[in-house]
């Protein structure tokens, strides 16, 4: 086993040296002109200052609850759970460092070579770095626990240093280390939304829709604050949702993986397997990333940014097919297998190509309804030429429907891998689809380096020619970043089912099984559903409120002189508003994921906390994937506005006519959803999860009701 273990931290450490050897790179590329120096230092200054304010808060946070844990879940799991904060930060904030520094020089390259697939490679390069630190950092964590406490032990038992709650501590430290991911998680997202969101809808409002300015008009300094959201939301904040789901997959598998071995009495070495081969798959999806990502920077590109992208993927995807596949004959070819396992040795790798299979399927199919080249957004661009309303009715009908395709392949992925594999083949077919993670968020990451490309370029006064490619490159990051949205909701799907399952053996102590009929339970269900809904009202009633408070400020500083270009608004009153607001609003929704399954556990119990997770992750999935792909529909009509493509009956509709207005209202109505509330759910039902199955011992031994 302690092979297996070395290899994961080798697999680790040269993604880092990876990730090192491409950032060095990156910042040896030329920034541009004087204004373009200027423009990326404000961004770039702005996303430290930010991040430097938020951790102000993070810190304690981490501080209290490691407390919290050592001293009454198990005595060593306080430092796991801090391992988990630390590595989860060291992702994003690298990543971050990486994206604002690949912004300005995809911008310059474009210019340099006026050529498409050499601008391309330039924003995956930026994008590989935190795309690649998301697993490196979460496996080297996982590593790091098994080598120090010596791996997972079947029987093993502990308590914390004041309360007797006795658990499993070899399973509880991956438990508490994915809550130390989790927890970070939800504190990016929640702040970096609604610091990217504010900025953004007030720009649209004020420059747009008030002053017919151009998009990325560095006139209107909430713009300026956009760029830099783009890096603490898009690129900060999906590390570490991206991180928490990879970590907490691989939790789960952990967890079941020793319910099965209580449940069937089941022998060692068949526990030792099920332990190991989630481990493997991480590794090989790792591995997988990184030569994917090298491949992609070193070919020859061609000017076509969407089949690059998707080369990627493939070629990561392969790898992780075939290193499954050996893993499974390797691991189960040998030995005795329990009757759950319907196809023998093969069963767990079949789970995890459905997770594969389901994760590049959902990835496709939004695709489908957020892309400028298919038909809903071409139809929500052409109903927008009749109006706002007409433009959001449309909008929504897109984004509901959506729904559908990608909840049902999630719900068959779910029912086969279970039928072939039991409750860890649910758990496999996640880490499957967020196996080669690396690659995905690394194709994500492309998009807000390709949005603030564009803007540098625009706020610079490049050539059209410079703008042409950036704007091709953002219009394939529009599409890019919705499909991340989509696959991290679509392995939130996964992981909180896991994470339930989890939940429930937990304290079963044998097969998982909840009383869905109970009146606890269902009443539990039913409150976790209203929850969701609640939650999503504190994240739009904030970000609005934080934007309605910065076009206020926008549109003061939009005075003559500013306007006529003969000086400079205060970029650093409005970008230290931003901060403000994100950093004072993210409290009381990160609070309230965090406290609620404690506060009902301890009054109602057990069956109440199960019956509130179900009830969260049925109501957040089908909402998390209608906010995204309407608000990446809303996004990318406007676009096919903006690029001259609209055209109905011989009439050319763009830039400054009604329908772009319309589509611009669109956009501001899509902008919270996609980037503030979809975002956060999917990391609120984990969070929610983790949080259950930490405390379920807790929940046993003291309940009021």
């Amino acid at each position: 086993m302690l092979f297996w273990y070395i290899a994961g931290i080798c697999i680790s450490a040269l993604a880092i040296a990876f990730v090192a050897v491409n950032f060095f790179r990156l910042r040896a590329m030329p920034e541009g002109n004087s204004d373009m120096i200027e423009l990326s230092g404000i961004i770039r200054q702005g996303a430290r200052t930010f991040m430097r304010e938020e951790y102000k808060r993070i810190v304690p946070a981490v501080i209290v609850v490691t407390a919290l844990v050592t001293f009454f879940i198990e005595k060593t799991c306080g430092i796991t759970f801090m391992l988990g904060a630390i590595m989860s930060s060291l992702a994003c904030i690298i990543g971050m460092r990486g994206a604002t520094y690949a912004n300005v020089r995809t911008a310059q390259r474009a210019s340099e070579t006026l050529n498409t697939g050499k601008t391309t490679q330039t924003a995956l390069l930026g994008g590989s770095i935190c795309g690649l630190s998301v697993p490196a950092f979460g496996l080297l964590g996982l590593m790091l626990i098994f080598i120090i406490f010596g791996g997972v032990q079947e029987n093993a038992t502990g308590s914390g240093l004041i309360l007797g709650a006795i658990c499993n501590p070899s399973i509880m430290r991956f438990s508490t280390y994915s809550l130390g991911c989790s927890l970070v998680a939800l504190f990016n997202r929640v702040a970096g939304g609604n610091y990217t969101k504010a900025a953004d809808i007030s720009a649209d409002i004020v420059a747009k829709n008030g002053h017919d300015l151009p998009e990325d008009d560095s006139r209107m300094p909430n713009t300026v604050a956009d760029f830099i959201g783009d890096n603490v939301n898009d690129v900060a904040g999906n590390c570490s949702d991206l991180l928490e789901s990879f970590v907490a997959t691989i939790s789960a598998c952990l967890l079941i993986s020793g319910t099965l071995a209580a449940e069937y009495k089941a022998a060692d070495e068949l526990f030792q397997a099920t332990a190991l081969f989630p481990i493997i798959i991480a590794g090989c999806g790792l591995l997988g990333s990184v030569i994917s990502i090298f491949f992609g920077l070193i070919h020859r590109a061609t000017d076509n940014p969407s089949r690059e992208l998707d080369l990627t993927t493939y070629i990561s995807a392969g790898i992780v097919m075939v290193g499954s596949l050996a893993a499974a004959w390797f691991l189960f070819g040998k030995i005795e297998l329990y009757s759950t396992f319907k196809c023998g040795w093969i069963s767990p790798w079949i789970s995890a190509l459905l997770g594969i299979i389901a994760g590049v399927a959902v990835g496709k199919i939004t695709e489908y309804y957020t892309g400028t080249d298919f038909r809903p957004v071409k139809q929500l661009a052409f109903f927008a030429t009749r109006g706002e309303a007409f433009n959001v009715t449309k909008g929504d009908a897109i984004g509901e429907r959506s729904v559908m395709l990608p909840g049902g392949i999630i719900v068959l992925a779910l029912i086969v891998s279970g039928f072939l594999c039991g409750y860890y083949g649910i758990a496999i077919a996640a880490l499957g689809m967020l196996s080669f993670v690396g690659t995905t968020v690394s194709i994500d990451a492309f998009g807000p380096i390709a949005d603030n490309a564009g803007g540098i370029a625009e706020s610079c006064h490049l050539s059209p020619e410079v703008r042409s490619i950036t704007d091709q490159l953002d219009a394939v990051g529009n599409t890019t970043a919705a499909i991340g949205k989509g696959f991290a909701i679509g392995s939130a799907a996964f992981a909180a089912v896991s994470l339930m399952i989890s939940y429930v053996g937990s304290y079963s102590g044998a097969e998982p099984v909840l009383n869905a009929a109970s009146i606890t339970t269902v009443a539990g269900t039913i409150f976790g559903a209203l929850v969701i809904f609640y939650f999503c009202a504190m994240l739009t009633d904030n970000t609005i409120d934080a934007a309605y408070k910065m076009a206020e400020e926008g549109e003061r500083q939009l005075t003559p002189e500013v306007l006529a270009g003969t000086a400079k608004p205060d970029y650093d009153k409005i970008i230290s508003m931003a901060a403000t607001l994100a950093i004072k609003k993210m409290i009381g929704p990160s609070i309230t994921a965090l406290v609620l399954p404690v506060v009902c556990g301890f009054l109602f119990g057990v069956e109440f906390v199960g019956g509130l997770l179900i009830g969260a992750t049925v109501a957040a999935i089908p909402l998390a994937i209608y906010m995204g792909n309407s608000g990446g529909a809303f996004d990318n009509a406007k676009k096919l506005i903006e690029s001259g493509k609209l055209i109905i009956d011989g009439k050319k509709y763009g830039k400054g006519s009604a329908a772009h207005k319309a589509a611009v209202t669109g956009d501001t109505i899509g902008d919270t959803r996609k980037d503030v509330v979809g975002v956060a759910l999917d990391i609120a039902i984990k969070l929610m999860s983790t949080v259950a199955v930490t405390l379920a011992p807790l929940f046993l031994m003291f309940h009021l009701f």
